[in-house]
C-alpha cells in the first residue's frame, strides 16, 4: 500500500446507516399484508421483484418503491385499493427523508485523512437521493470528488479510476460490501479495505472467504489510521 494517492469510500453503511432504515420500512411492509401471506413469504417476493426490476430501477427507495407497490399488486392477485397504495407510497416516502446516522470514527477518520490523499466518495444509487444523503450528512467539503454509480461492476471502477488520472495500485476503496466495493477494486488491481455493517441486504451477500494479498479486513473505520500509519502511508 506504500503508493496509495486516493482512498475512496463506499456511503451506505460506510460512512452513514442505511440498510437498518431499509429493513424497517420492509418489515412494516409485510404487516401492511400479513392477513395475506407471512412476512417471510413477503420478504422473498419482494426480493424477487427488486431483483427482476434492478436493470430498470437501478438501487435505492425509490425503486424499491415501486417493487413494493408491484410485489403488492401479485400478492393480492391486483385487489390493492387506494389507501393501501397511499399507504406504500408514505412507506417510500420516510425512506427518502431517513435521518443520516454517522457510523463511529467517520469524522475523526476524514480529517484525520483530509490533505493527505485524494478523498472521494464512491457509491450507487438513485443520483438525487445520494446527493440528499451527502448533503445531509455534513461531509460534503471533507471529500475532493463524488462519484455516484448505477452500479459497481469492475467496469465501473476501471472508468471511475481513469477519470482520477491514477494507476489502480495508487487506490484505496474502503466499503461494507464484499460485493460492490471489495471484488471489484481487487479484480481491476487496487487495493481493498472491508468493513462489514452488521446487517446486509441479501443481494449483497458475496463469500466471506476472499483472501487477496491486496485486502485488509477491519472491524471499524478508526482502525484504518492504525493501518495506514503502521504501512507509513499517514504521518502526524
Amino acid at each position: 500500500m506504500s503508493r496509495i494517492k486516493i482512498i475512496a469510500f463506499d456511503a451506505d453503511d460506510t460512512l452513514w446507516a442505511n440498510e437498518s432504515f431499509f429493513q424497517e420500512t420492509e418489515a412494516d411492509y409485510c404487516r401492511l399484508f400479513s392477513d395475506v401471506l407471512p412476512g417471510k413469504a413477503i420478504s422473498e417476493e419482494l426480493l424477487r421483484t427488486e431483483m427482476h426490476n434492478l436493470s430498470l430501477y437501478g438501487y435505492g427507495a425509490k425503486g424499491f418503491t415501486l417493487s413494493m407497490i408491484e410485489t403488492a399488486l401479485r400478492i393480492t392477485g391486483k385487489q390493492l385499493n387506494a389507501d393501501t397504495v397511499e399507504r406504500i407510497l408514505q412507506l417510500g416516502k420516510n425512506l427518502l427523508d431517513m435521518p443520516i446516522e454517522l457510523l463511529p470514527d467517520v469524522k475523526e477518520v476524514l480529517m484525520k485523512l483530509k490533505g493527505h490523499y485524494k478523498l472521494v466518495v464512491a457509491t450507487k444509487g438513485d443520483l438525487l437521493d445520494q446527493k440528499r444523503k451527502l448533503s445531509k450528512s455534513g461531509l460534503t467539503s471533507m471529500f475532493d470528488h463524488v462519484e455516484i454509480m448505477s452500479d459497481k461492476q469492475q467496469e465501473d471502477y476501471e472508468q471511475l479510476i481513469s477519470s482520477l488520472n491514477c494507476q489502480p495500485n495508487e487506490f484505496l476503496m474502503v466499503g461494507n460490501s464484499l460485493k460492490s466495493d471489495i471484488e471489484p477494486v481487487l479484480a481491476v488491481g487496487g487495493y481493498a479495505v472491508y468493513i462489514p455493517f452488521h446487517i446486509t441486504w441479501a443481494h449483497e451477500k458475496s463469500n466471506e472467504d476472499v483472501v487477496n494479498e491486496r485486502l485488509v479486513r477491519l472491524d471499524r473505520l478508526g482502525e484504518l489510521l492504525p493501518l495506514l500509519r503502521k504501512m507509513d502511508q499517514l504521518q502526524e
